[in-house]
């Protein structure tokens, strides 16, 4: 196996979808598990893409544990920077749907935030010799939630900044993962100072800089290469270098929307990778990488789950030759 040229630190879990559309958590009879996790995701979704990548995070020694880090060897993610906790359980995470397939994040069955193995990666554990190798870290903010994960946060950032590796944060903000939602915004704020790309759902922007425009956000920022704002049906803007833009999304008939952001992502870096940092700058090159990337999202929500329904290079060229976003 090749050096992953992408690594992504985060969580690995099991999504607990409901079966029935439409009702709350407690009216909900049935749940299917999907393995899920937003790094994780991307982490999947750039290995079919053909990015070698690498998964770093914690999961607990329990059976979802063993069944999450061999589905990432089945996939072919590199999984030397996996952790596992000899007592800390591995997150489950119940989600409910509404009638068209979006979902909401309902809890975590009998155990709290804090008890799972994803909050106890150890900073001292990462692998010094994937961040040598590597060009991109990716990054999500929920791991900012908890004491020893949230060291683990800075010690790959200083790894990263050591080998000059590019890092790209995707806010993917949940609140149930705050125990306390009032420091979240400051903590995820200081952490946009030390990152090159920054990903963000339409209303997180609205919620971290009161504007969704992505050219506003880089103007206020002055330290980024590139802004992606995502708003699911409605399309996806950026700014990537001087050049500025939105895009519609692809009209595609949707089963279950859980990960599309997060294949969004690993379309957009498996692009800059193909292309080169420096391809951003051209104006049709970065316009191209958005809508591989668009459409890579787009494939995803046409059936359940985020990892098991992310689209083979194949199948990405065969949909983009014969549809144009809405």
């Amino acid at each position: 196996m090749s050096n992953p040229r992408v690594l992504c630190l985060g969580e690995v879990l099991f999504d607990c979808l409901a079966d029935q559309l439409g009702l709350k958590l407690e009216e909900v009879k049935s749940w299917t598990p999907y393995p899920g996790g937003a790094p994780a995701n991307v982490a999947c979704a750039l290995v079919k893409l053909g990015t070698p990548t690498g998964f770093i995070g914690s999961v607990g020694e329990d059976a979802p544990g063993t069944a999450l880090v061999e589905l990432l060897q089945q996939v072919g993610v590199d999984t030397t920077g996996v952790q596992r906790h000899p007592t800390a359980p591995t997150r489950q995470v119940y989600v409910v749907r509404d009638l068209g397939g979006d979902r909401t994040f309902a809890g975590f069955g009998k155990y709290d935030t804090t008890e799972f193995a994803d909050t106890r990666l150890q900073a001292e554990k990462l692998p010094h010799s994937l961040f040598q190798e590597a060009d991109f870290l990716v990054l999500g903010t929920l791991e900012l939630a908890y004491p020893e994960s949230e060291k683990a946060i800075h010690r790959a950032l200083d790894l990263a900044e050591h080998y000059d590796l590019k890092i790209l944060l995707d806010v993917n903000w949940r609140p149930v993962f705050w125990q306390d939602t009032s420091i979240a915004r400051q903590k995820i704020q200081e952490t946009f100072k030390r990152v090159d790309f920054l990903k963000l759902a339409k209303e997180e922007a609205q919620w971290l800089f009161d504007t969704s425009d992505p050219g506003a956000i880089t103007y206020r920022l002055d330290s980024l290469e590139g802004v992606l704002v995502t708003d699911g049906e409605n399309g996806c803007a950026y700014c990537l270098g001087e050049n500025e833009g939105k895009l519609p999304a692809f009209f595609i008939p949707v089963v279950d929307t859980t990960g599309a952001g997060d294949s969004f992502l690993a379309g957009f870096i498996h692009q800059v990778l193909e292309h080169g940092i420096q391809g951003l700058s051209d104006p049709e090159t970065a316009k191209r990488i958005v809508t591989y990337a668009s459409a890579v999202g787009a494939l995803t929500t046409i059936k359940p789950g985020a990892i098991a329904s992310q689209p083979t290079p194949a199948e990405v060229e065969a949909f983009l030759a014969s549809n144009q976003p809405a």
